[in-house]
């Protein structure tokens, strides 16, 4: 049993009134974290740690503050292996946490380069003599509300680049990977950012809606950012509005993969299979969706369920397994009542669908309509459905006709056929002859419609993490008209 206290100025301290919380194994029931609960005093006291390390953090020199975070990203792969261990968490396979450390330790690393990027302008005043900049500062403390499903991943990239915007940060983790997520922060605090650089906060499940509305309101946190299900991205949007905090949100999705006529058909399996079953499909660029022209669906479909058929879920580990467990019971039992909706009402059961507990067999539904709930809802889990269309125009109508707007793919031989198409599709992300699944550091990584707004990623995450200022020398003598 792993065990995770609060992260505050540096100090690793337990909850205010001596609370915990377990987080136990969704496929064997036992405990493996027991975190410390959070009170409302304690997120207090991690935001007022984080505004007191802010003025030292944002005055080092931009080398400095690379190097720190050199030092972080080696430290984090370093430590590999103790996140492969707490994949336990999650029911993930612990390669999965494995390939987590590898890009979050890239992520940090390009933050790091980023230390010196961040840049401003010389404006051309109409004043005589008045010399104008616009300058890009650190803004302050940021709160960052990372999720479960990468959570390596997702809560260096909460954090990453504020720190190297000069900001000083509170993590909210997420009470189903507590001891990942306390993790981080214990590597990032070792590293010698500086206390209160990063602090993190775990709370209660029943605990979560006081602790994020807490912290949102406190005056110090100047960003927020989430990356999770648009139902609470709203309404951490809402939080974030009505206390005029400029937000990051990156939410839910329903990736649409376009198959075309001439597509290759065997490039469009292989990056189906990955893109949509990977980590159980629990993946906000999962492909959910495959649009794929009548002319070839036949034939698609019946080379995607050979592939399917050969994949296994089961207890990471165990012989012939290659997906893992759902983050738990519910989880199965939700995908399980869209499935039964689908096939009730005309959609045809390819593979899958045999559950246990909280595994699930990977499911392939052929004939969706949408009168069907898999039609317009998130599954976000290791469900892919067929939607067949005749031509370009129909494909794209599917395409758009979504709430959701993340990632999408489009597979085609003819590269300006598929460009022309993916400049019209209604996503933040799109892959020409790729997996809906992508991620780079250096990428702007954001969404549209219900998936949220901002962008994570270097250029990208600077404005969103610095405050623009205007500021002006005037170097001779100004005439005013009073």
């Amino acid at each position: 049993m792993f065990e995770a206290s609060l992260l505050i100025g540096g100090q690793r301290r337990a909850a205010s009134d001596g609370r915990t919380f377990d987080r136990h194994d969704p496929l064997t029931g036992a405990v493996v974290s027991r975190v410390a609960a959070a009170s409302l005093e304690d997120a207090d006291a991690a935001v007022a740690a984080a505004q007191a390390a802010f003025p030292a953090w944002a005055a080092l020199a931009p080398g400095e503050r690379r190097a720190r975070l050199l030092r972080a990203a080696d430290l984090l792969e370093s430590r590999a292996e103790q996140f492969m261990a707490a994949a336990s968490e999650t029911g993930a396979a612990a390669n999965w946490y494995g390939f987590n450390v590898q890009l979050a330790a890239g992520t940090l690393r390009e933050a790091a380069s980023m230390t010196t990027q961040i840049q401003g302008d010389v404006i051309p005043s109409n004043v005589p003599g008045n010399f104008a900049m616009a300058l890009r500062q650190p803004c302050g403390v940021v709160l960052g509300i990372a999720p479960w499903n990468a959570p390596v991943i997702l809560a260096v990239r909460a954090i990453a680049m504020p720190l190297a915007c000069g900001n000083t940060v509170v993590l909210k983790s997420s009470e189903l990977s507590p001891f990942t997520h306390w993790l981080v922060g214990d590597i990032l605090d070792q590293a010698g950012l500086g206390a209160g650089v990063v602090n993190v906060i775990s709370n209660a499940p029943a605990d979560a809606a006081s602790v994020v509305e807490r912290l949102v309101a406190n005056p110090a946190v100047r960003r927020v950012n989430f990356t999770g299900s648009t139902h609470v991205g709203r309404i951490i949007g809402e939080l974030a509005a009505r206390h005029l905090k400029p937000a990051v949100l990156e939410l839910g999705g329903k990736a649409p993969l376009l198959v075309l006529d001439d597509a290759d058909l065997d490039a469009a399996v292989d990056a189906t299979v990955f893109g949509g079953y990977f980590n159980q499909g629990q993946i906000c660029m999962s492909t959910e969706r495959l649009l794929v022209d009548s002319a070839v669906a036949d034939d698609f479909v019946a080379r995607l369920a050979a592939r399917v058929t050969r994949l296994k879920a089961g207890a990471p580990g165990e012989p012939g397994v290659v997906l893992g467990s759902m983050v738990d019971a519910r989880a199965v039992q939700r995908i399980a009542e869209l499935v039964e909706d689908a096939v009730s009402k005309g959609a045809r059961l390819v593979v899958g669908g045999e559950r246990s507990g909280s595994v699930m067999q990977p499911v392939l539904l052929d004939g969706v309509t949408a009168g069907m709930r898999l039609y317009r809802e998130e599954s976000f889990g290791p469900l892919v459905v067929v939607i067949r269309a005749t031509g370009d125009e129909a494909l794209l109508a599917l395409a758009n006709d979504s709430e959701f707007g993340l990632s999408s793919a489009i597979f085609s031989r003819d590269i300006s056929r598929a460009l022309a198409l993916a400049q019209r599709v209604e996503s933040g992300i799109c892959h020409i002859n790729s997996a809906t699944v992508h991620d780079e550091p250096q990428m702007p990584f954001g969404g549209v419609k219900a998936s949220g707004y901002g962008s994570f990623g270097s250029r990208a995450a600077v404005e969103a993490f610095t405050q623009l200022r205007w500021v002006t020398i005037q170097s001779t003598p100004r005439h005013y008209p009073i």
